[in-house]
């Protein structure tokens, strides 16, 4: 490897993928001092009612581990183990799409004594996602005398549009509605072996989500 090509490697490496966020929030109110989740939990839940998307599972996950992480009073409920408990009420197809919902399902004795039983306060829907935007640049690998190598360089974008709906089961009502968008983009050049330099935008999104809710529920923000 010549010296020319060392330097280029070592100047790739030290790239990173960009990303730009942005985090809005409405809160129509916020639960008083005394009123902090405390003893109660929260669930969070990504919507899955439309056909050509899900909200991711995975980001669902790092949303809960964010806000725990930072704030270990507040429990944060399984949404599988949540769904599991009060099956069938929370599957894609009969989970409930509107705050009025809340108070037909409250009339049903089994939900309303399920989440009397796991003391579950409030829930937030996570309704996103995160997409490629598209891609440029070509690479080529072979194989040949001097042994096998990829040379090219190659982009593409993705974009992470998320938003968070707080309902209150005390309450039956919507209490809270919080959105995230990221952006970045990233790159795959190639001097002989591909160099990845991926863009965190679901991670971008994920923080900047879970630093809004925290501010919400946690005493200490």
């Amino acid at each position: 490897m010549t010296s020319k090509t060392a330097a280029t490697l070592l100047a790739l490496g030290l790239l990173q993928g960009c990303v730009t966020s942005t985090v809005d929030e409405v809160l129509y109110q916020g639960p008083e001092a005394e009123d902090l989740v405390g003893d109660a939990s929260i669930v969070i839940m990504g919507r899955r009612h439309a056909s050509d998307y899900e909200t991711e599972p995975d980001f669902i996950q790092c949303v809960g581990k964010h806000i725990q992480r930072r704030d270990e009073t507040i429990t944060v409920m399984s949404e599988l183990e949540f769904m599991n408990q009060l099956y069938p009420w929370f599957e894609p197809r009969t989970a409930p799409l509107r705050p009025a919902d809340i108070k037909r399902m409250m009339d049903v004795p089994p939900v309303r004594d399920k989440l009397a039983e796991l003391n579950t306060e409030y829930m937030v829907w996570i309704d996103g996602e995160t997409v490629r935007t598209g891609g440029a640049g070509s690479m080529t690998c072979g194989i040949g005398p001097g042994g096998a190598g990829c040379f090219g360089f190659g982009t593409w974008g993705n974009d992470s549009n998320y938003e968070a709906t707080i309902w209150d089961f005390t309450d039956q009502e919507e209490v809270g509605r919080m959105s995230t968008q990221a952006s970045g983009q990233s790159y795959m050049p190639a001097v002989v072996v591909p160099i990845p330099i991926i863009a965190p935008v679901q991670g971008t999104a994920c923080d900047g989500l879970g630093d809004q809710l925290l501010e919400f529920f946690s005493a200490e923000y």
